[in-house]
């Protein structure tokens, strides 16, 4: 292939020419064909053509051709990539990996076992979301490790080729480890009750205890500091939250500045809730970490693909921002079924969006607070 006829070299000179030079010299002797360097040269990813085929191998199968060999209908390879995220090749398109018809068979099995193609989508969708995230963080990280100043384009593909390489045989045991132990706490916490076993359907509702946790002044926040700095502070939140979780409260997502917790019961969210706002107290001495403020409420909720909805979600997050900086709002029906000891105090009824009637409010704080 003449690489300069074929734009390779567009805008390169002196230095910067030489090094696509000797990057596409590196690359030919490593075996990768016309087809691959013009694909990864039209997405601007030549720099890591090597490291993509140490993750997911050489294209080499179109969706009919994995669909075949798998044994499984194309349109669920479809809506399962759809799911994933991922973008969806042309039908004729050579795109697809090894590791792209393993996924393929492990579909089947999946349906082999009695899943729907809902629930495999809806399962995708959830772990499509974490696992995008998962790799765009160890993505990052792998290449910290092999930046340095003055790297060229050969030294850079070459070095994060070889930590790729290394750190591959090590993603997949550790994301299966963490996933068990999800699994397993879930397990433990997990409640099937008569009704269930009897109809042989988990319910469509259940009551549940809700709560929002935000940081206050987050947008004005991001008016000044660096964008980095400000996604530093939301993951810090995210990061206090998980160290004050205990089953059977569930840290189900983050929303931007905030977190979203359950639990079956209101006492054990109002503890959380306390526990958070010391933790992130605590954090706020040490460095410039915003307050936090946190919303209760308590009725049916709904769980699907990984996430809750219902009237307890919607009337949690809008009683959160009621809330005070630093301090934790409850409505009644959270005061009156948590038994732990706290002193509430009344916040007044305020007027709800969607509600017809103002909802009364009550402030929770530990008994030592009042000194009592």
């Amino acid at each position: 292939m003449d690489f300069a006829a074929e734009g390779f070299f567009d805008g390169l000179q002196g230095a910067a020419l030489e090094e696509r030079r000797a990057l596409l010299e590196w690359l030919v002797a490593e075996g990768f064909g016309d087809d691959q360097l013009r694909r990864a040269h039209r997405r601007g990813l030549l720099v890591f053509l090597a490291a993509e085929r140490e993750v997911g191998g050489v294209p080499k199968y179109t969706t009919t051709e994995v669909a075949q060999m798998a044994n499984v209908d194309p349109e669920l390879l479809k809506a399962l990539r759809r799911a994933h995220g991922l973008p969806l090749p042309e039908a004729d398109a050579v795109e697809f990996t090894d590791v792209d018809l393993a996924s393929a068979e492990t579909a089947r099995q999946f349906s082999d076992l009695g899943l729907t193609q809902e629930q495999m989508v809806a399962t995708t969708r959830v772990l499509g979301r974490s696992l995008s995230t998962a790799a765009e963080a160890m993505r990052a990280v792998t290449l910290e490790t092999v930046l340095e100043p003055g790297t060229t384009e050969l030294e850079l593909a070459q070095r994060y080729a070889a930590q790729v390489h290394a750190i591959l045989p090590l993603a997949g045991p550790m994301i299966l480890q963490m996933l068990s132990q999800h699994l397993r706490n879930m397990v433990q916490s997990e409640m099937v009750g008569a009704a269930e076993r009897l109809t042989g359907q988990l319910p469509g509702a259940r009551d549940q205890a809700v709560a929002f946790a935000d940081l206050v002044g987050f947008t004005r926040l991001g008016e000044e500091i660096a964008p980095e700095d400000l996604g530093s502070v939301a993951e810090r939140l995210f990061s206090i939250t998980r160290e004050v979780v205990e089953p059977p409260v569930r840290l189900v997502k983050t929303i931007g500045d905030a977190v979203l917790l359950t639990a079956p019961e209101p006492d054990a969210l109002v503890q959380t809730a306390l526990a958070l706002l010391d933790a992130s107290d605590a954090e706020s001495q040490r460095s410039a970490f915003p307050q936090v403020r946190v919303g209760l409420a308590y009725g049916p909720t709904v769980a699907r693909g990984g996430d809750v909805f219902g009237r307890a979600v919607n009337l949690a997050s809008r009683v959160t921002t009621i809330a005070r900086a630093g301090s934790v709002l409850a409505t009644r029906d959270v005061r009156d079924a948590a038994r732990g000891d706290y002193a509430w105090s009344s916040a007044g009824a305020r007027r709800i969006k969607g509600l017809p009637e103002p909802v009364p409010l009550y402030r929770a704080r530990p008994l030592h607070a009042e000194g009592l």
